[in-house]
């Protein structure tokens, strides 16, 4: 058991776990309610800890909350929307599902963040980049998940704005075209967090059992003697209902 000076305590655990399984996609319930400088300043810092690959540290974070700029993304979003809504013209029930659903919370947030990939920000050359150019964007998705995370502990919603046309929050935003927007974000206080994801709880997709989704040794491998004693854990422990 590790019980350096750097080891959590319980109770430090439980705040970490409690943040990861109440983190919500919020696109509902925002209220009217300023975002202190204090608040974002922690939330923005935490996001700027995240780790990256050869400590590149390519991310750009945005604020946007100007509404004049915020009607335009909401255009893009619209638009965007649309084109999705007619892939489903085959499966009228999945359609009629999926317009159902609130998918934004631009203009109702408090704040929009625009996070972006500069792939130049230390020249050409980074370390750990060399092999796997992704590894700059998935940089970036680390402070994402940062920034959620320590907006769920500061009370806090976020929703990831997906269905939305990277060249016009480019243009939009002004972004270099070398540059590229990884997420459009909705933050503020909001009313409540919900205890089941808003996808789960409309019955779009539910969320897979751990040891569906656990592979040992090689792809799609879920059955292993070596280890078995993990398999066991997972399997008499109620994880299923941990994220909701």
């Amino acid at each position: 058991m590790n019980t350096s000076q750097n080891s959590f305590v319980q109770y430090e655990k439980d705040a970490v776990y409690k943040a990861i399984f109440s983190r919500r996609d919020v696109r509902t319930k925002f209220l009217e309610e300023k975002i202190p400088g204090s608040v974002l300043a922690r939330i923005l810092n935490a996001a700027h800890h995240a780790p990256s690959v050869g400590f590149s540290q390519p991310w750009d974070f945005i604020l946007i909350s100007d509404m004049k700029i915020r009607e335009r993304i909401k255009h893009s979003f619209i638009e965007e929307f649309q084109k999705s809504v007619k892939m489903l013209e085959s499966d009228q029930e999945r359609q009629r599902k999926y317009t159902s659903l609130k998918l934004e919370g631009i203009l109702e947030s408090s704040l929009n963040i625009c996070i972006t990939y500069d792939p130049n920000k230390f020249g050409p050359f980074v370390l750990g980049r060399t092999s796997i150019s992704e590894t700059g964007v998935y940089s970036v998705c680390c402070a994402i998940q940062n920034l959620w995370l320590a907006a769920r502990a500061e009370g806090l919603g976020m929703g990831w704005v997906s269905i939305i046309s990277n060249c016009k929050i480019r243009e939009i935003l002004e972004i270099p075209d070398y540059v590229s927007p990884v997420a459009y974000l909705c933050l503020g206080y909001v009313s409540e967090f919900e205890n089941t994801p808003d996808l789960e709880r409309s019955g779009w997709l539910r969320r897979l059992n751990l040891e569906n989704v656990v592979c040992y040794e090689k792809w799609r491998v879920h059955q292993s003697e070596q280890w078995s004693d993990l398999k066991d854990e997972i399997a008499r422990t109620d994880f299923n209902n941990k994220g909701k």
